[in-house]
């Protein structure tokens, strides 16, 4: 079924969200947040420590292992004023990982807030730890779109970029955080198998899962996979045009191994694959898009990308013929993982391929994330919604889970 963008209208995906139902921090314990169960229309709950007895046995349940870095950095101008840096990802066609790895100096895509404040080319900051004094430069170079290309220089500059960050930033809260972020963040802003850094926020629907919920997992027979999808602030940014064809969706980075792949096409006739998180999906669906371009002839080489219309632009392909193209394209090229880029909206009418469930906390309205949870579950997100608002559930990334049965 094709599937016309301009038709969907972003008021059809809104909701009423009070303030005090944003959770403004976590719960003491991750596994104990509320966990609404979405399934055959039924709508009910339970505590999340008790997922494994939702997810059917014998399930595969795939999670992201990205890692949230201190994104946020803070300068204070001559003149006394806060500027505040955003860091997005690295500019040019340098790898992540690479350009978190580069010594002395990078260029970085950025957002800068109080941008008035900046009046020298250059704004610095210096501290002491121990007996080493640390420098970090931040030169502004040119504006692209709301963003701007910065150049970072530090001393000692034998230290990598991640380093700095880790010394130098801060938590990067959402902005409906209305806080400062706080040293707890730093452990419970990231899901306890975090290992690839390159997030700007984290995949909160991970957040709530403990070492205890894992071994549940595997005494009920349930396999876990792990993918890397760095999260962009472009999951934070709401729908402003009046319908969804007119909205420009962020990029993100994706990293997939082969046997991953190879695992969910031993899986894919058990009709018992989970999703922790909507990045998740949104890079499994992208490698089947990228499968459909290989049996198409429409990939040329180079980097991988998947736009954001390709799903609605081209016909679908049979998914085990798409995800063994990927695998072949693997073995001629003598890779184990796969990287590329993904622009993917999921949107009401989407044909999932992959997943049958869900797990995912509660999104903003007028969402890309929400327009997601529709296509999944259709009309009845209203009916999950209205439930847990109803019945106290916290929302956003430091509030409850939902498991939801496609």
């Amino acid at each position: 079924m094709k599937i016309n963008p301009a038709e969907i209208l972003i008021k059809d995906y809104n909701y009423k969200l009070p303030l005090e139902k944003i959770a403004q921090y976590p719960l003491k314990e991750r596994d104990s947040s509320k966990l609404l169960i979405y399934k055959q229309g039924k709508i009910s709950h339970s505590i999340f420590r008790n997922i494994s007895d939702v997810i059917p046995n014998d399930s595969l349940v795939i999670f992201n292992k990205t890692k949230v870095i201190n994104a946020r950095l803070k300068f204070t101008s001559k003149t006394g004023k806060q500027i505040e840096i955003f860091t997005l990802e690295p500019t040019g066609k340098s790898e992540l990982v690479t350009a978190l790895g580069s010594k002395g100096r990078v260029k970085w895509l950025c957002l800068v807030g109080n941008l008035k404040a900046w009046k020298s080319t250059q704004i610095a900051n210096e501290f002491k730890i121990g007996q080493i004094n640390y420098s970090l430069a931040a030169e502004l170079l040119e504006k692209r779109g709301d963003s701007f290309v910065i150049s970072f220089s530090w001393l000692p500059a034998e230290l990598t970029f991640a380093e700095i960050l880790e010394k130098f930033g801060c938590v990067p809260l959402p902005p409906y955080m209305k806080r400062e972020a706080q040293t707890a963040d730093t452990q419970t802003y990231q899901t306890i198998y975090a290992e690839n850094e390159g997030s700007v926020a984290a995949p909160t629907a991970g957040l709530h899962f403990t070492p205890q919920v894992f071994k549940s997992l595997a005494k009920n027979n349930i396999q876990t996979d792990f993918i890397t999808l760095h999260v962009g602030a472009g999951t934070f940014k709401l729908v402003k045009t009046e319908t969804i064809n007119e909205h420009l969706m962020h990029s993100e980075n994706f990293y997939i191994e082969k046997n991953v792949i190879s695992n969910i096409l031993a899986n894919l006739n058990n009709n018992k694959i989970i999703s922790v998180g909507t990045t998740t999906m949104r890079t499994i669906e992208s490698v089947y898009w990228f499968g459909v371009q290989l049996l198409q002839g429409r990939y040329n080489g180079g980097d991988i990308f998947i736009s954001q219309w390709e799903p609605y632009e081209f016909e679908n392909e049979d998914t085990i013929k798409a995800l063994n193209a990927v695998v072949e394209y693997m073995n001629d090229n003598h890779i184990n993982y796969l990287s590329g880029k993904t622009n993917i909206i999921i949107v009401p009418g989407y044909d999932f391929r992959i997943f049958s469930g869900l797990i995912t906390n509660f999104h903003q309205p007028q969402s890309t994330l929400l327009l997601l949870i529709a296509a999944f579950i259709g009309n009845n997100w209203q009916r999950v919604y209205d439930y847990a608002l109803n019945c106290d559930f916290r929302f956003l990334s430091y509030g409850d889970s939902s498991v939801l049965f496609k």
